[in-house]
């Protein structure tokens, strides 16, 4: 698994720069192998509320990196889409004006398609699945193309199981032909829209941060997002209706800019590492819980809940891994075919 291997790599790391400490002092030239302690602020840009999980494991995160650096490092953080959105900030730590952020792993398609993979509908049943598939060598080799782009992958947090919202004049979900003709905001994730046409309804792209005021204001029909994104945002308020369709796994890249990270000296990125290591499992423990217990505040609110019979949507959207045969790569679709 690839924490192993970076964690090997670190101590592989360590060992070697005591080694030429020890070369050095035996040299006689005096000089400490500990690396330039350096100075310098880290911004991070999400798109979505303070309150949302990925927020929160940011914020323990930065106290982490500046208790371990005694303030050297610093971390800010900006929300509710203040540095753009989503595919804003990706563009943004791929060009060096933002230095991290968490985004769905579909949203980095735009570099590399591989990296969506996970997106596939009705691929897992459980959060355990979904993680154990995210740590696997699968995903490391999904991954990989995006250190082309300027991006390196610090953690894997989560976003929870995708649901459809409605608003109370488009009525409830309760089978695939209730999707027929939607108008459904979805991110710019090509595998989510996909999946979407293939249910018969009409997705069209818009900003996280837009998507209050558009679905106040009758611009969608609908919306899709996990349990704890509709609750901790307050969609609840501008749509009636939650379908449990948890058609779309959504892993999220806890991700900084390459360049930054490649400059920080082996000590600081070890540091870096194991707070996002710690961000990574606050993150997950947060949205396993939240879509436990969000379901029932969601009803408290007057949302109306529905369960649709799953197996009708699975079929519904079984060809959507095949219509992407061109994009992807063949072995890694194939081994998505087999999960």
């Amino acid at each position: 698994m690839r924490k192993n291997n970076i964690k090997h790599g670190f101590k592989k790391i360590a060992l070697t720069c005591a080694a030429l400490c020890m070369c050095v002092a035996a040299a006689g030239c005096g000089k400490s192998g500990g690396g330039t302690k350096k100075e310098l602020t880290l911004k991070a840009g999400f798109s979505t509320a303070a309150s949302d999980p990925r927020v929160v494991a940011t914020e323990h995160f930065k106290e982490e990196v500046e208790k371990a650096t005694e303030g050297r490092i610093k971390i800010e953080i900006h929300t509710d889409g203040e540095l753009g959105s989503d595919s804003d900030l990706i563009s943004g730590v791929v060009n060096g004006t933002v230095d991290i952020t968490a985004s769905s792993a579909g949203n980095f398609a735009t570099y590399d398609a591989n990296v969506g993979i996970s997106a596939f509908p009705f691929l897992f049943d459980s959060f355990e699945d979904a993680w154990e598939f995210v740590e696997s060598k699968t995903e490391e080799e999904a991954e990989k193309g995006l250190a082309n782009y300027n991006i390196e992958v610090l953690s894997h947090f989560d976003n929870g199981f995708r649901c459809v919202t409605t608003s109370e004049k488009a009525g409830e979900v309760n089978s695939v032909s209730d999707m027929e003709g939607l108008k459904i905001r979805t991110p710019e994730n090509q595998i989510v829209m996909t999946t979407m046409q293939a249910l018969g309804a009409k997705p069209e792209v818009l900003g996280f941060a837009e998507l209050y005021d558009a679905l106040k204001t009758g611009k969608f029909d609908a919306q899709e997002n996990p349990i704890p994104v509709i609750y901790n945002n307050k969609l609840y308020e501008v749509q009636k209706n939650l379908a449990i369709t948890n058609h779309s796994y959504d892993a999220m890249l806890f991700v900084i800019n390459k360049e930054v990270w490649d400059e920080l000296s082996p000590e600081d990125q070890q540091i870096l590492y194991d707070a996002a290591q710690k961000a990574e499992k606050e993150d997950r423990d947060m949205i396993k819980q939240q879509t436990e217990d969000y379901i029932a505040k969601l009803e408290e609110a007057g949302m109306k809940v529905t369960y649709p019979d799953l197996e009708e949507f699975k079929e519904a959207t079984s060809s959507v891994a095949d219509s992407f045969a061109g994009k992807y790569d063949k072995e890694l679709l194939q081994k998505i075919k087999e999960q």
